[in-house]
């Protein structure tokens, strides 16, 4: 079984940066795709960014260019850098452990984040 817990969610300013962390437990959390997904009321989950076990990386095309996700596999920690943040970014942010296409096997328990002057 492995747990999964988010920090470093909040308030923050349009064109502000927030880094959100993931700490897994379990043994092999080195072999499994991690990512972040989020999700504001009334829509679907959605897929933020996504990092193999070999550091392929991908992106909605909504993030390209302003969030990079990272991994430590020695921590056992996912981040995802989020920078020049918007008002359409505010959402709960999910971690998300071993992705296999569309499923997820893990879920943190989610981060508020909220952009806004």
């Amino acid at each position: 079984q492995v747990q999964l817990v988010e920090s470093g969610g909040g308030l923050v300013q349009p064109g502000g940066s927030l880094r959100l962390s993931c700490a897994a437990s379990g043994s092999i959390f080195s072999m499994y795709t991690m990512g972040w997904y989020r999700q504001v009321p009334g829509k679907q989950r959605e897929l933020v960014a996504l990092i193999t076990s070999g550091g392929s990386r991908n992106y909605a095309d909504s993030v390209k260019g302003r969030f990079t996700i990272s991994r430590d596999n020695a921590k056992k920690t996912v981040y995802l850098q989020m920078n020049n943040l918007k008002p359409e970014d505010t959402a709960v942010y999910f971690c998300a452990g071993d992705i296999r296409g569309s499923w997820v096997e893990y879920w943190g328990q989610g981060t508020q984040v909220t952009v806004s002057s």
